[in-house]
């Protein structure tokens, strides 16, 4: 197919052609500007042109491939065995600002930006026969919504970027109009949070039917807490290491006061979306089972593969995946081979990620009252197995969360075949262990079990839901009003879906001070939204990726095939530049071509 091509920031210019499949069908032939709105057909084309430059996260082996970022591999929660994944460039340190892999997010979302405000000036002018006014009004809040969030998007990464704000700007305009400088972050942020509330005020909260996808008033609110939210952690409220970020006029571009109001105005955010959306729109998606533990295993491993379950807040819809080859075990020799029982296997969970999760009684492996075994075996039956089976004492009486995230060795796989029972062996000559592929093989000893599916076709990517928003609530309030009763109410909704005790209960406390609480709201994070591609910013925006994106990681030894397997050993060590590699560095050409374009630290 033809592709729409668009010339980006600073060189503007616009044609129209096709795109991928996303909300409809676009047709293959190409058409003038003039001709894009004098019909239905071809204005739902061009907004669905606006659309596709969604990200799609399943698609993560090829960074930038559907705007697919590096984020789960770049974290400290796994590693991909394919070289030219770029999440190994990241764990090292030596990106660069003149790589593609850099470039893409910002190139794309900005020709996004300009097609979004394009749209916006000319709805009205669309065949009205065809194109009611009440539509318009619907489709300008659509586009108006997608242009803040692409702009979220940017500012999440690159930190601040120019806002352009509804100019589009003309190529013929004298090159110095061009040259845009970078707008000071708590500014892009503002300009983000009411453009989205701007865009909620015209839209339903649910989509039509059949329409999943398309943004709503839901999407725009919760997107503003997430906005909010980065507005007001470490990385941009008061952080000194930027203190150097400025325009070449002296403009400061990142805050070097911290500003509490900023954690309060999030968790205001984050209370007007719950009051506004829960439980009539959204709520925590749950499953039954005689089996408590069952119960909960069933809840969060299907929340985030049912579409458009109630805890979906926003999704890509129609994404392809390579999630499900990079996270099946190669399984040789199984039966019937299909993507559902084989696979390449090569995104490796870290041993720090494995061991993060909490026992079932809600302690962490490092609580001496844990009851966690760091050696041996027992006979144990897992959430997702039919029969007990001799397991590595570190992976016995987990909470129900783990058991939904890893596969370890010796897992009885999600998808058998009948007559046959396939149990993942890792070790160096089992059906998933290097002798059959030193590719197609996890690096670590173990797989992310997260995501997967029965099926790989085409299906919504999940990005946001509502758990996000109940924990940003939680994180907002301890930093803002420290001992607020909503605090441990919103994280303990949380644990008790995942069957796991609420703290303050008879068996296990509530964190002591605001210190140990965001601590805790911090590690509930990290796994019950374990990769999701969250990881990744969360660390940066709390600045701790210095710490927990450097040194030494770990897994299995997956040179043995005896017992001697189980032992930890040294995997990698990754490098992290503390005021370099918290952001991804502005694409060189634009540095090159605009003289007001200022780099970020350590680029």
């Amino acid at each position: 197919m033809k592709k729409i091509t668009y010339i980006s920031l600073c060189v503007l210019a616009l044609s129209l052609g096709s795109c991928k499949k996303y909300l409809s069908q676009v047709p293959d032939d190409i058409i003038t500007t003039d001709k894009i709105f004098t019909s239905k057909t071809n204005t739902d084309n061009f907004l669905a042109n606006i659309y596709s430059a969604i990200p799609d996260e399943l698609t993560q082996r090829y960074n930038g491939t559907s705007n697919s970022g590096p984020w789960t591999a770049s974290s400290d929660e796994a590693k991909y065995n394919w070289d030219f994944n770029y999440s190994n460039n990241m764990n090292a340190s030596t990106w660069s600002n003149t790589d593609g892999d850099v470039a893409v997010y910002w190139n794309n979302y900005y020709i996004a930006i300009r097609n979004a405000t394009y749209f916006i000036q000319n709805i009205d002018s669309a065949n009205p026969v065809e194109v009611d006014v009440n539509l318009k009004k619907t489709y300008k809040a659509e586009a108006r919504g997608l242009r803040a969030l692409y702009y979220y998007w940017l500012l999440r990464t690159y930190g601040p970027v120019p806002i352009v704000g509804d100019k589009v700007l003309d190529i013929n305009a004298p090159i110095v109009d061009l040259r845009l400088a970078r707008t000071p972050f708590d500014q892009g942020i503002d300009y983000v949070v009411s453009e989205l509330d701007a865009s909620a005020t015209d839209l339903e909260a649910t989509p039509a039917t059949g329409q999943y996808g398309r943004i709503t008033s839901g999407i725009c609110k919760a997107y503003k807490v997430e906005a909010l939210l980065l507005k007001a952690s470490p990385l941009y409220n008061g952080n000194t290491d930027f203190a150097s970020l400025k325009n070449h006029d002296g403009t400061a571009l990142i805050s070097q006061s911290v500003d509490v109001t900023k954690w309060t105005a999030a968790a205001a955010a984050a209370k007007e979306f719950i009051n506004a959306f829960v439980p009539t729109t959204y709520s925590l998606y749950t499953e039954t089972d005689p089996d408590p533990f069952i119960a909960a295993y069933k809840s969060c491993r299907d929340v985030v593969t049912t579409d458009w379950n109630s805890e979906w807040i926003f999704a890509r819809s129609n994404s392809g995946s390579y999630t499900q080859y990079d996270r099946t075990p190669k399984h040789v020799g199984a039966a019937s081979p299909s993507s559902a029982n084989q696979g390449g296997g090569a995104l490796g969970v870290t041993q720090t990620m494995v061991d993060a999760y909490f026992m079932a009684n809600g302690l962490p492996i490092t609580d001496p009252a844990s009851g966690y075994v760091s050696s041996g075996f027992s006979s144990f039956k897992a959430p997702f197995d039919v029969a007990a089976r001799n397991t590595y004492n570190q992976w016995v009486g987990r909470e129900p969360r783990f058991y939904v995230g890893v596969t370890y060795n010796g897992s009885y796989w999600l998808n058998q075949v009948t007559g046959s029972t396939l149990i993942t062996d890792f070790t160096y000559n089992g059906n998933s262990g290097r002798v059959q592929s030193t590719s197609d093989v996890t690096p670590t000893g173990y797989i992310p079990r997260k995501d997967v599916t029965q099926s790989d076709g085409s299906r919504g990517a999940i990005m946001l839901r509502l758990a996000n928003i109940y924990l940003d609530y939680a994180e907002a309030l301890n930093e803002s009003a420290p001992g607020d009763a909503d605090i441990l109410k919103y994280i303990n909704l949380i644990r008790q879906r995942a069957d796991v005790p609420a703290y303050g209960s008879t068996t296990l406390p509530a964190p002591a001070g605001q210190a140990a609480m965001r601590l805790a709201i911090q590690n509930e994070r990290r796994v019950e939204l374990a990769f999701e591609n969250v990881r990744y910013f969360d660390t940066r925006r709390w600045k701790i990726a210095a710490t927990t994106d450097a040194g030494q990681f770990f897994g299995m030894d997956m040179s043995k095939s005896d017992n001697s397997f189980y032992n930890k050993t040294l995997l990698e060590t990754r490098v992290f530049k503390k005021e370099r590699d918290y952001l991804f560095p502005v694409p060189n050409d634009e540095v090159l071509k605009n003289n007001n374009m200022v780099q970020n630290p350590g680029w």
